[in-house]
This record gives C-alpha cells, sequence and structure tokens, in this order.
C-alpha cells in the first residue's frame, strides 16, 4: 500500500488482504492508527479471519546504541506484541542516502539489533531481520551479508530474506537462503525485472518454483509474506493485491501444500 494514502487505515488494508484470499498480515507500524490498541486490532483481525503474522518497525539505527526516541517506540511495540505472542517482531533499518563509513555504521545497526532482540526474547517476542537493497542500504551487497550474518549469529535475532532486495543486490536467492538457512525465520517474496525494475508478482526474473522448493525441502513452516513494488503497487494497491492473491492460489498455494502453519 502506499505511503501516506493509507496511513491509519489498516482496517481497510486488512478487508482488501482477506477478500484477495491471504491468511495473515505484516503491517508497518506507522499504519496502525486506531489500530494500535491491541484489543481493537485483534477484533479488526478477527473480523477478516486473519493472523498478524509480524509486526514490521523501521528506524535509522545510526549509533552504537538505540537513541532514546528508539528504544521508546521499541517499548512501545513490544508491549503491543505481548498481546500476539506468536507474531514476529521484524526490525527493518531505513536506509540511508550513502554508503560512507560503512563498517562504523554496519556495527552501529547490528549493536542496536541484538540491543532491541536481547530485549524482546526476555519478553518471550521472536524478532527478525530484514535487509534491503537501496543505494544507501548498509546491507545490501553479498559481502555486506557476510559481516550482517556474523553479527547475527547465535545471537536473539534471526534473519528475513527478501527474494527481491536479495536479487537486486547482485545476488542468487537460493545460493543466500541455503548459506544462512539457519537463521530464517521469515521469508518475503517480491518480484524484479532482469534490469532491476520491481516486477509485478510473476512476471519478473525471481524462480519462485526453486526458492518454495528449497523451504519445503529443508522443513521450513514459517511465514511467506508476498509484497509487490511495482508503479501499479502505487496507483492500484487494491487492485494489485486481488492479483497476487490469484497468482497464490493458481502457482504458489500448489507449491506450497501443507508447508504453512
Amino acid at each position: 500500500m502506499p505511503g501516506e494514502q493509507y496511513k491509519g487505515k489498516l482496517d481497510h488494508i486488512l478487508r482488501v488482504i482477506s477478500k484477495a484470499g491471504f491468511s495473515g498480515i505484516e503491517p508497518e507500524t506507522s499504519f496502525f492508527g486506531p489500530l494500535e490498541d491491541p484489543v481493537r486490532m485483534r477484533e479488526a483481525l478477527d473480523a477478516c479471519g486473519l493472523e498478524l503474522a509480524a509486526l514490521c518497525h523501521v528506524e535509522d539505527w545510526r549509533n552504537p546504541k538505540e537513541s532514546a526516541g528508539e528504544a521508546h517506540r521499541a517499548g512501545k511495540w513490544m508491549d503491543f506484541l505481548a498481546h500476539f505472542p506468536d507474531t514476529l517482531y521484524l526490525l527493518v533499518q531505513m536506509p540511508g542516502k550513502d554508503r560512507q563509513d560503512l563498517v562504523a555504521r554496519q556495527s552501529n545497526v547490528l549493536s542496536c539489533l541484538n540491543a532491541i532482540g536481547a530485549r524482546a526474547s526476555a519478553r518471550g517476542i521472536a524478532c527478525s531481520f530484514h535487509p534491503n537493497s537501496p543505494a544507501g542500504s548498509v546491507f545490501r551487497t553479498a559481502e555486506d551479508y557476510a559481516v550482517l550474518m556474523e553479527g547475527l549469529h547465535a545471537g536473539p535475532v534471526g534473519y528475513c530474506p527478501d527474494v527481491g532486495h536479495i536479487a537486486k543486490g547482485g545476488m542468487d536467492p537460493v545460493q543466500i537462503l541455503s548459506a544462512y538457512r539457519s537463521l530464517v525465520n521469515l521469508v518475503h517474496y517480491k518480484d524484479i525485472h532482469a534490469d532491476g525494475r520491481w516486477a509485478r508478482t510473476g512476471t519478473g526474473v525471481i524462480d519462485f518454483a526453486a526458492i518454495t522448493g528449497y523451504l519445503k525441502a529443508t522443513g521450513y513452516t514459517g511465514w511467506i509474506v508476498m509484497e509487490d513494488e511495482c508503479d501499479r503497487a502505487i496507483s492500484d494497491p487494491d487492485g494489485l493485491t486481488l492479483e497476487a492473491g490469484k497468482y497464490l492460489d493458481g502457482t504458489l498455494k500448489p507449491l506450497i501444500g501443507n508447508m504453512t502453519p
């Protein structure tokens, strides 16, 4: 769903996703509006027959320790997630404008992630980190991923591979999944054209059959979250979501079989 147009309209988003045939949702925190109340959120989910698969929280994390505001917001959303014990807390860094001071910035993100993860784990909340691929992202290449996974290894935060961002960073999604499979606790599906433009799901170069087959063969039973960032995601998000539901039914569900919860 495009930015400002749908802020505070999560109830509408829930209805569209339900109509499209999906079973869960992963909203970003800025969309919640009145549904920041966990009681109202539970009522809205139940009315649409949906589960809260994950909650996406985006921050800068530019310093070795969280800022007071970052720590406060993390605590607020942990309080919310206490009402949804099976929901993953998905952490995403807002990309900067460049990759200057890369080593320090990578270290700072990892320090903040692991601090958040430790607090969340103490409250019974499972976390995952989602690297992305804009030019200012500090985790976007194979070399960056090696640093990231070493920093997350044996820590309280898992890894959410986004197959579109992996491809946009010049990597092969199945190879990355294989290399870091032990850390994977959430998966994002997104399609991309060979020239790097985002594609409507099923029209790009991502081999969803191979990726799904690999996940199933390795016993993955977590959530797969479908995303779409093609141009129509801005101009016609409702219609595009309904089309994605048809792709889910016709292509992905036969591949997935009984691997989902």
